[in-house]
């Protein structure tokens, strides 16, 4: 479980030869960039351009681009999360990606931790209180997208759900809706990388139908005991904590609840489920056998579960989009890179017109995402009562969550068929494509399914519109 021996980190430059002079101005001068490789200090421009320049490769503001949202802060904070990425995380991808044990060395969290990057995924604002380390100077939901966007850069789902996934959306509602006891005993270990906490909301019988679950929690004295199943739980067969959703009263969404399991417990049982991607992150199925709950451990008040629940949610899916889109910029990335190397009857592949137009597309695709993504963003920054910020991005988070999946499944289907055979091999220049082919359904799904989220975007917007018609 522990790190495999260091080797030169692998950042998704694939061998790139020397332009032709057919090829063009433009291609000649991003490959002489992409050739003094990532550090920004080589760049035409420290202080405005950062990375390999390669085009649509990072977030347009990377290339030169004027942004309103980042500040020197957010550059800072940009370089911070590019080194551990580079140093700590990409050139054990593969091993992770593979590993028997399906899940991250544990000292992997601690690293995170202490790295002062680890508490930015929960969100803003910094939980000062808890975390050990201090975050950036005017930490926001900006400093936030940044992480998970440098994050995926590793090209594997499965190894960001196994960093972080769990800690995101298991521990916002402790530090959001929890006692102080249960802050105390539950955030500071999480905060420090020594335990990890997981969401548990989906069951055999009831995924994005929240309102059904059936784990039933009843009170007896200072105790709950917990009857139920949890199911597709990520993170779950490692996890020290549970974040999870009962019912404590009648049928419906005002009849949950939610409350703090402790694998430790008698009662629990977990089990690995072998799913077709995200390998690392640890998928699992929780039996909850009579599983005494001490009441103290109740998160919220009883009743309260649902609203809790939705809070949640739009925090989990904006992290989902931040991830999607990047890991569809891997794919454009990789297979950019691949078509000016690799030549077919006599010529590079970017002198394809077929080619040039997938990748374009997938450009388009990308920058829109992330356009959109900073525009939501943005509304989570400034928007300051947070009931009304959750009502009025609900429908928005939820469209562009469906919108973040569709496009990743395009990229992973057009860099695959660029990358041809090689797309189709668990190792070499096309591993980071078919990992992510393979991990798509992963992101469609979870968190509310792409059918689930444009339906609700729709219904959301309907109601809207009937009610301003109402006025009339």
């Amino acid at each position: 479980g522990g790190y495999p021996p260091r080797r030169r980190p692998s950042r998704g430059a694939l061998g790139y030869r020397k332009a032709s002079d057919s090829e063009g101005r433009e291609i000649g001068f991003v490959l002489k960039i992409m050739e003094r490789g990532h550090d920004s200090k080589n760049s035409t421009d420290s202080k405005n351009k950062y990375g390999d320049l390669l085009p649509y490769a990072d977030p347009n503001w990377y290339q030169g681009f004027a942004n309103m949202h980042y500040t020197d802060s957010h550059k800072r904070w940009r370089e911070k999360a590019r080194k551990f990425v580079e140093e700590e995380i990409i050139p054990f991808c593969s091993e992770w990606d593979n590993s028997k044990d399906f899940r991250l060395p544990k000292e992997l969290y601690v690293k995170f931790a202490e790295s002062g990057l680890l508490p930015a995924v929960t969100g803003a604002p910094w939980p000062n209180e808890y975390a050990s380390t201090k975050g950036p100077p005017g930490f926001d939901a900006f400093h936030e997208l940044i992480l998970i966007d440098e994050l995926a850069r590793c090209g594997s789902g499965g190894v960001l759900w196994g960093l972080f996934e769990g800690i995101q959306i298991g521990l916002p509602p402790i530090l959001n809706f929890g006692s102080k006891y249960l802050k105390e005993k539950v955030a500071r270990p999480v905060l420090a990388g020594k335990k990890i906490i997981c969401l548990c909301i989906s069951e055999p019988w009831a995924g994005s139908d929240v309102a059904n679950l059936k784990t039933t929690a009843e009170r007896k004295g200072d105790y709950y005991i917990v009857n139920g199943a949890k199911k597709w739980i990520t993170n779950g067969i490692f996890s020290d904590f549970f974040t999870v959703a009962v019912r404590t009263g009648g049928p419906g969404m005002k009849g949950l609840s939610l409350i703090l399991i402790e694998k430790s417990m008698p009662g629990v049982h977990c089990r690995h489920m072998k799913c077709s991607g995200v390998w690392p992150s640890g998928t699992t199925y929780i039996t909850l056998d009579d599983v005494k709950v001490p009441a103290a451990n109740l998160i919220g008040k009883e009743g309260d579960g649902f609203r809790m629940i939705m809070s949640n949610f739009n925090h989990e899916r904006w992290g989902f989009v931040v991830q999607a889109n990047r890991l569809s910029r891997v794919c454009l990335e990789d297979a950019f890179a691949y078509a000016l190397k690799r030549k077919t009857f006599g010529k590079a592949l970017v002198d394809h017109q077929m080619i040039r137009f997938k990748l374009a597309e997938m450009a388009r695709q990308i920058e829109s995402t992330h356009a959109w993504l900073e525009q939501v963003t943005y509304q989570m920054l400034n928007l300051k009562n947070k009931t009304a910020r959750d009502k009025m991005l609900a429908g928005p988070i939820a469209l562009l969550k469906a919108h973040s999946t569709k496009t990743m499944e395009f990229c992973a289907r057009e860099a695959a068929q660029i990358f041809g055979g090689a797309s189709y091999v668990r190792s070499g220049v096309g591993e980071r494509v078919e990992r992510i082919y393979r991990e798509v359904r992963a992101y469609a799904i979870p968190g509310g399914s792409e059918e689930i989220m444009i339906d609700f975007a729709a219904r959301q917007a309907i109601k809207k519109a009937m009610k301003i018609q109402s006025k009339l």
